[in-house]
């Protein structure tokens, strides 16, 4: 409802409720009405029934009634407009109204009366009783607006998901007046025991002074709120942390009167805070040791950084490594950081003794449980009294953990850390630290590895001796200074007769410990102990300095067989006799060099035991093609260790579409002083010295290395077949090595086939059988090399796990001219294609030979009318050109 203009404007009309019996009068008041300037939109009702269903059913601003009417009066219209809408104006008009019916009406709920004969009052009454009218109406809904605040206030303060209260803001009288059933909650206690309490009666007595400093501001004036993080102290005495936001509340006269608070449960978070803080320190520690172990590779160093590392990084304020003793129990400190008086720790050897106090602490623990032990209160160690921990606790450490490390799967001793939190090692910081403790175990076993790894580059695993490279570096010392000395120099190389003998007949452990009692022995009798090296599987070697002649050393030399061998070996109860064979070599008359010299005395040796002599010096006019043999043996050695041997490749095609289906690997040697040597001249020595073993398996590794380049490279390589030997097949971990060198090729798929010699395969023809299949498994090709030169059984060919068949070059070359080798030939073709097996032809030199094959359906050729063995760098040139084609 909007007030009328005093110049009769309205923002809208007015609607009015006329109740006039008379229409006369109806009409006056209306141009009365209008007369005043009041935009008025009257309905004019004259009898009851009208004026009630005009009051139900429409929306009046004001109600004007006549006094008297024949059925229906203004008292009965008032009493109407009352019961309906009672906060709707009226006003009465009459002619003959008088001032006591005047005042009967104002007290049964006029707004004003207006007599007929003062029409003139009429506007002003209007305008007053919609004056009113609308003051009432905006003083109701100021009135709901507040009840209604008030009841959302009570709403939100009660229901609300924090901790809220209102107190006084007198810091001397701050008790709080009223609080939400969360804040009790939040402290542990009830409603009425809370308003009995004061903020400063819940909060610690160190934060109870920056508390009041606080609430003066607040009532100064000086900050009208502020938010921060707090301790209270709940009931059951346990501290927590609260946010708590406080504001002033301001009276009606504008100063601060209470204080309202929002106070958050926050110890949830902060203690996942701490928590992160502290996981945090471990990762540090973590990150440090990983960083460590990677460029570490001494022990001492090893722990020093560690210990260094829990320090610094993981703010621990103790760390100490010590060692365990399984045979004694003593635990030695080895390293530490964090106490300034390292003494304490150097100086507090301990023991993992279970009957000792100091056996039952946490050390002791970890020992012998080989796991975490914790004790989050060291106060409580049975230990306490030592030097260490006195020391710990006098610098305010509460807690510590011992943590095994690990050597070999046994307990190698103990990781120690402090902390000053009390409780601090929990499940979660627990794990962590097992975790570093694993670390350090891993980079202990590497070292160890390592160590152990450079011991057996010069030392002979089984006896302990020096090895063949040990020996030749302390022999190339020996006749540096000999050679200056100008004085001579005999080196003996002893070879244990009979040994295959026992290892086949008692067992390889037999023939070890006669290997160990022959080495100890040597050295036991030698002049020079520290001479005597294993440089091979059975044989010995040993130096003599400053010898005069021939016969001098031939002397000693009878006198150390004698002393060494003269009474039996007994092992495991058996009486053995051993004797040896040796050969002997002169500096500087047998050789200038270490090489030379070892060479000759080979040679020698191999001499004796060929005549059957006990021991042979060397002579010049020895078997020249010995010498030459041992010497190409010790550098086919060194060309295995210095990476001298290449793989060519051969490229086999697809007579079917002239396409290469395939590549042969074949091993060369490029010796840097002769150029590449014939392989007819260095694979037999391969084999009868088992080195192929290792060429063998470099051979796999190599053609599998750039299987997966040309692949990496996108040239689609055909699969590469790798010849094997017989030695390699017959051992039992030949699919085992196969199978590690196509796993560390990474390349998928890895493209290699194998192929076998006739013979080869009809040796243990069972077992081979087994082995095949493994290797088939693998996805590797087994093709049968040299078809046709040995003897094969049909019902064992039809057996074996193959795919192909390889026609040996004998056949090929002479089946143009030869009707024989051209049916073996055609037979061999046809009897691979009924067991469903290619065939592939070597050795294919002609067009002829070529145009052959094709007509006996024969698969694929190989050979020099195709292309001779090449590089690998040729052969990727070729597969890039085939594949740009």
């Amino acid at each position: 409802m909007r007030e009328p203009s005093p110049k009769g404007g309205t923002n809208r009309s007015i609607r009015v409720l006329h109740l006039e019996d008379d229409p006369r009068d109806a009409e006056l008041i209306r141009q009365k009405l209008r007369t005043e300037g009041l935009d008025c939109d009257i309905s004019w009702v004259d009898r009851k029934e009208t004026f009630e269903t005009a009051l139900a059913h429409e929306a009046f601003d004001l109600v004007i009634a006549d006094y008297n009417l024949p059925d229906y009066d203004a008292m009965s219209a008032l009493a109407r407009v009352r019961e309906k809408q009672p906060e709707l104006p009226v006003i009465v008009v009459s002619g003959t109204v008088g001032e006591e019916e005047a005042v009967e009406c104002l007290k049964a709920g006029a707004t004003d009366y207006v007599l007929k004969q003062r029409p003139q009052r009429l506007g002003a009454a209007v305008t007053r009783a919609l004056r009113e009218a609308e003051q009432r109406q905006k003083r109701r809904e100021t009135e709901e607006a507040l009840r209604e605040s008030e009841e959302r206030f009570r709403a939100a303060f009660e229901q609300a998901g924090v901790g809220m209260a209102l107190r006084d803001i007198d810091p001397r009288n701050s008790r709080w007046l009223r609080v939400n059933q969360k804040l009790c909650d939040i402290l542990g206690y009830t409603r009425e025991e809370l308003l009995q309490l004061t903020s400063v009666d819940i909060t610690p007595p160190e934060e109870r002074g920056l508390a009041i400093d606080y609430n003066e501001k607040l009532l100064k004036g000086e900050i009208a709120n502020y938010s921060r993080e707090k301790r209270y102290v709940r009931k059951d005495g346990r501290i927590i942390w609260a946010n708590i936001a406080l504001a002033a509340v301001r009276g009606r006269d504008g100063r601060p009167s209470h204080v309202i608070s929002v106070i958050q449960d926050v110890t949830e978070r902060r203690e996942a805070e701490e928590k992160i803080r502290r996981l945090n320190r471990v990762y540090a520690v973590l990150s440090g040791i990983n960083t460590l172990i990677v460029r570490v590779r001494d022990r001492q160093e090893l722990f020093d950084g560690a210990c260094r590392i829990a320090v610094e990084h993981g703010n621990f304020g103790l760390a100490w490594i010590s060692e365990f003793d399984s045979v004694t129990l003593d635990v030695t400190p080895v390293s530490w950081a964090g106490i300034e008086a390292g003494s304490h720790v150097a100086n507090s050897k301990s023991t993992a003794r279970e009957d000792t106090p100091q056996g039952q602490g946490v050390v002791g623990h970890a020992i012998r449980g080989k796991k975490a032990a914790v004790c989050n209160d060291i106060a409580a160690e049975p230990d306490v009294g030592s030097a260490k921990y006195r020391e710990a606790i006098r610098r305010g450490y509460r807690s510590l953990v011992a943590l095994p490390i690990f050597l070999g799967g046994n307990v190698w001793g103990t990781l120690t850390l402090y902390a000053k939190e009390a409780n601090f090692f929990n499940e979660e910081e627990i794990k962590l630290l097992k975790e570093l403790a694993s670390d350090i175990s891993f980079a202990l076993d590497h070292i160890a590895k390592e160590e152990r790894l450079r011991y057996l580059a010069y030392y002979d695993a089984l006896t302990g001796l020096p090895n063949r490279t040990l020996f030749q570096d302390r022999l190339t010392s020996t006749l540096r200074t000999a050679h200056q000395t100008r004085s001579k120099v005999a080196i003996m190389l002893w070879d244990v007769n009979r040994l295959r003998y026992i290892n086949d007949t008692f067992g390889r452990h037999v023939g070890d410990a006669t290997l160990r009692k022959v080495g100890r022995r040597l050295k036991q009798v030698s002049p020079d102990p520290e001479s005597v090296a294993r440089i091979s599987a059975d044989e010995f070697a040993s130096v003599l300095t400053n010898v005069s002649d021939a016969s001098h050393v031939a002397h000693l030399l009878e006198k150390l067989a004698a002393d060494a061998l003269h009474s039996p070996i007994m092992i495991e109860g058996r009486e053995l006799g051993v004797t040896v064979t040796a050969g002997v070599a002169l500096f500087p008359d047998d050789g200038d060099n270490t090489e030379s010299l070892h060479s000759n005395a080979e040679a020698a040796l191999k001499q004796a035991k060929e005549e059957g002599e006990r021991y042979l010096f060397y002579q010049p006019a020895m078997n020249a093609s010995v010498a030459e043999t041992l010497l190409l043996e010790r550098k086919m050695r060194k060309a295995l260790e210095a990476e001298q041997f290449v793989l060519h490749y051969q490229p086999k095609v697809d007579l079917a579409n002239g396409r290469i289906s395939g590549l042969e690997a074949l091993i060369r040697w490029n010796d840097p002083e002769s150029g590449l040597v014939p392989p007819a001249k260095f694979i037999p020595l391969l084999e009868e010295t088992g080195m192929i073993l290792e060429a063998g398996e470099w051979a796999m590794r190599r053609a599998l290395a750039d299987y997966r380049e040309w692949h990496a490279r996108g040239l689609q390589p055909p699969r590469i077949a790798v010849n094997v030997s017989a030695n390699q097949v017959k051992r039992k971990e030949f699919v085992d090595v196969v199978r590690t060198a196509i796993k560390e090729s990474t390349a998928e798929p890895h493209g290699l086939d194998l192929e076998i010699t006739e013979s080869l395969l009809m040796e243990g023809i069972e077992g081979n059988i087994e082995k095949l299949r493994a290797l088939r498994d693998m996805g590797v090709d087994i093709a049968i090399d040299d078809f046709g030169t040995g003897y094969s059984s049909l019902g064992y060919l039809a057996k074996l796990p193959v795919n192909a068949l390889k026609i040996d070059r004998s056949f090929i070359v002479t089946m143009a001219e030869n009707p024989d080798s051209m049916a073996i030939v055609s037979t061999i073709i046809s009897l691979a294609h009924s067991l469903n097996l290619k065939v592939i032809a070597e050795g294919v030199e002609s067009e002829e030979q070529r145009k052959f094959l094709t007509l006996l359906k024969c698969d694929e050729i190989q050979g020099y009318l195709i292309s001779k063995p090449m590089p690998a760098e040729n052969i990727a040139v070729m597969l890039q050109e085939r594949r740009d084609a």
